[in-house]
């Protein structure tokens, strides 16, 4: 068993057991491999983020959460090449996110499937997005957390704002993105482009439940609909 499967069966076999501990002996036993190679799966699975933590004490060992871990997934070659180069292509938002979640697709696959993903992400190409990265980080907390956000912005004139917005979701069109909110300072639903986002920062609020439809109504963004591949069949 190469160690991309083990890691795999690692991550399955505690998946399976939660929520009682594995020991590393057990593991070990179980995978016909030393108690150091155990330990160094471990180590790297959590380096890559895996929620697998160790109890200590009697009856301790390791488990992982498997609420926050997903089974197995098999890919196809073609699949498996087209979400590397889509997540490869990330630039923003949640650029940052795209970058670990390729980096995790790219150490689960081998053989074909890894090789055509390389390939194809190699012919891939993108510019440095023009958004700064702490704006770029406060806009995806605040809609991860659904949080009021303070902005600084600037509007195409060039004139300068300060805003205080319930983020309601982001749109993509003509190759840019912007943010979609209730703007308090406005009272109506705005967009903000992310790279006219001068300085943003979380308020600590939590944000009311805004539909994003609902605030495209009678913009020109109105018949704006979710990208195929986040819609459901």
């Amino acid at each position: 068993m190469d160690r991309t499967t083990r890691l795999y069966a690692l991550v399955e076999e505690l998946r399976a057991s939660a929520p009682r501990p594995r020991t590393v002996a057990a593991l070990a036993a179980r995978f016909e491999v030393s108690t150091r190679t155990v330990q160094r799966d471990l180590q790297a699975l959590m380096d890559s983020g895996v929620p697998v933590r160790a109890t200590p004490g009697r009856g301790g060992g390791w488990t992982v959460d498997p609420a926050m871990t997903l089974p197995p997934v098999r890919f196809t070659t073609a699949e498996a090449a087209a979400l590397a180069a889509a997540l490869a292509a990330t630039e923003t938002p949640y650029s940052g996110a795209a970058r670990t979640a390729y980096q995790k697709l790219m150490a689960s696959m081998t053989g074909p499937a890894m090789e055509a993903a390389q390939e194809l992400a190699a012919r891939i190409v993108a510019l440095p997005p023009r958004t700064e990265p702490a704006v770029r980080d406060a806009v995806e907390r605040a809609l991860t957390d659904s949080a009021v956000l303070r902005l600084t912005y600037v509007d195409a004139a060039g004139r300068e704002s300060d805003r205080v917005v319930e983020p309601a979701g982001l749109l993509t069109a003509g190759g840019r993105w912007y943010l979609i909110a209730w703007c308090r300072t406005r009272r109506a639903g705005r967009g903000f482009r992310l790279d006219r986002i001068a300085a943003a920062a979380p308020t600590g609020e939590p944000a009311g439940f805004h539909d994003l439809a609902a605030l495209l109504r009678g913009s020109v963004a109105a018949d704006a609909v979710r990208p195929a591949a986040l819609s459901r069949g």
